[in-house]
């Protein structure tokens, strides 16, 4: 089966803008994203690994050149349309407390119900889905302060699940992890991408790790300019 491309970057510089002028990180890029592939994004510390990201799910506008999901021009998206569109997994550890797995999941529910929405049985299932594949049935009734990182990682994955986007954007998501986590939270996003047909991006450090699992790897240089 052919794969779609969801996602094509066309010229594409990233970087900062501010009183002193642009900060130019990464140029030029040319590149695409399928559905059903897990694509790693390698680099140095400093090479742009974050900003490139964040410019990507539109946190940060591009210093030029044009990102496509989709086939539409990425500024062309509503803040509410973008949210139907792409899950961000970032790797800030939660502070969330006193919040049940249930309830965090179901927060994925809020671009379909709105921040107070009431969840349909429709939501409910969509949750109880992700929870399902993410495999963390026997966390339901914990509160998230209790979870160990990879735990509260494999949450956060089930979160954006239940966004139910077709692509999945995340930044480190094994920073905090042990290697066993590691490795279990690298599988579980290919069985992800394979199996759900999601288009899955993320920055990692762990190069052993990415070369054994990705489908496609995005290498970036520190070539400041």
């Amino acid at each position: 089966m052919e794969k779609k491309e969801t996602i094509k970057v066309v010229e594409l510089s990233t970087g900062y803008h501010n009183k002193k002028g642009t900060t130019v990180i990464t140029r030029d890029i040319n590149a695409s994203l399928y559905d059903g592939e897990l694509t790693c994004l390698l680099g140095p510390n400093g090479a742009g690994k974050s900003t490139l990201l964040k410019t990507l799910t539109a946190f940060l506008t591009p210093v030029k050149g044009e990102i496509f999901i989709k086939q539409k021009p990425l500024r062309d998206y509503s803040d509410a349309e973008l949210a139907k569109v792409i899950g961000v997994v970032l790797t800030e550890k939660l502070t969330i407390n006193n919040m049940s797995v249930d309830e965090l999941v179901g927060m994925g529910r809020s671009p379909y119900t709105g921040f107070w929405g009431h969840m349909s049985k429709y939501d409910r299932k969509i949750v109880d889905k992700s929870i399902s594949l993410v495999g963390i049935i026997g966390l339901r009734g914990r509160m998230v302060q209790t979870l160990s990182d990879g735990e509260r990682q494999k949450v956060m994955i089930a979160k954006t699940l239940a966004q139910e986007t077709p692509i999945i954007f995340l930044d480190e998501p094994t920073a905090f992890l042990d290697y066993p986590s590691k490795v279990e939270i690298m599988q579980l996003l290919q069985t992800l991408a394979r199996e759900q047909s999601k288009t899955v991006f993320l920055s990692t450090h762990d190069l052993e790790l990415a070369l054994q699992i990705a489908d496609k790897i995005w290498l970036i240089d520190k070539t400041h300019g």
